[in-house]
């Protein structure tokens, strides 16, 4: 699957939809094969998506070739089963995080980064609250069980930071944030770290969406708003509307939508 870092070279995110005429369609073997384990043996997908288990890839795959249909509006999140994956009222108010100490004399600025990604969701609804915890950051794991995610560093070519769904297990429940996050063009890193926070409040990639008829995903998301190729959440070489990642005012009115204002 093609990365976030990838966005630079001009890559796209595979479509193996059954409906993809002319498209080779891997079997399951070929694609676990081919899907990126990262350094926690969780499975990377649609670029900076984690997938916990075997168990939880293949269902992944089972979706990813079913038949593509088209589906109306959306900034769209995620579900599960047919039901949005979202945390709850009282859990979305205290999303608490610690920033981990390896990263050394970039600490200060990936805290600075996380403020300002998650202030870009806090300001559009007073319902979401990120709370960081510097106290948890000298053991700050997927372990720890004092903070309900860690925001780690990584070192990869495969993306630039990666995060996870409400629906994703403990074990598998981190921001990972590789150095290439400070030399990523016009990405700067509080838009990066504003997308991936994105996808922990449940919101998909925009572009999975059939308005932007290039990498498709999968169907299991369902629509808030109207479809905008500039969302936070549209990879810019995914037929956007903007070589920029920034949050859009349909952004805003996706949480509100799904948390409330």
């Amino acid at each position: 699957m093609a990365c976030l870092v990838a966005a630079f070279a001009g890559a796209t995110v595979p479509s193996y939809s059954s409906a993809d005429a002319g498209d080779p369609v891997p079997t399951y073997k070929e694609f676990e094969a081919s899907t990126y384990v990262d350094v926690d043996g969780a499975y990377v997908v649609n670029g900076d998506e984690v997938v916990s288990t075997k168990g939880d890839l293949k269902k992944f795959y089972e979706g990813m070739v079913a038949p593509t249909e088209t589906q109306a509006d959306g900034l769209i999140v995620n579900t599960v089963g047919g039901v949005d994956d979202k945390w709850s009222a009282s859990q979305v108010a205290n999303l608490t995080y610690c920033v981990s100490t390896k990263f050394g004399t970039r600490h200060d600025d990936i805290v600075a980064a996380m403020a300002g990604g998650a202030g870009l969701w806090e300001a559009a609804s007073s319902k979401v609250n990120f709370v960081y915890v510097p106290a948890q950051d000298a053991s700050c794991t997927t372990r720890n069980k004092t903070i309900l995610f860690s925001v780690e560093p990584v070192s990869t070519s495969q993306y630039i930071a990666r995060a996870f769904f409400p629906s994703t297990t403990k074990r598998s429940r981190n921001v990972l944030v590789d150095d290439s996050i400070w030399s990523s063009g016009n990405w700067e890193p509080i838009d990066i770290l504003g997308h991936e926070l994105g996808h922990t409040l449940g919101f998909r990639h925009e572009h999975t969406r059939p308005e932007a008829g290039t990498c498709f995903e999968d169907n299991n998301w369902r629509p808030l708003t109207p479809y905008d190729s500039s969302s936070i959440m549209h990879y810019p070489q995914c037929n956007g509307g903007s070589s920029d990642l920034e949050f859009q005012a349909s952004d805003a009115a996706g949480v509100r939508a799904l948390y409330g204002s």
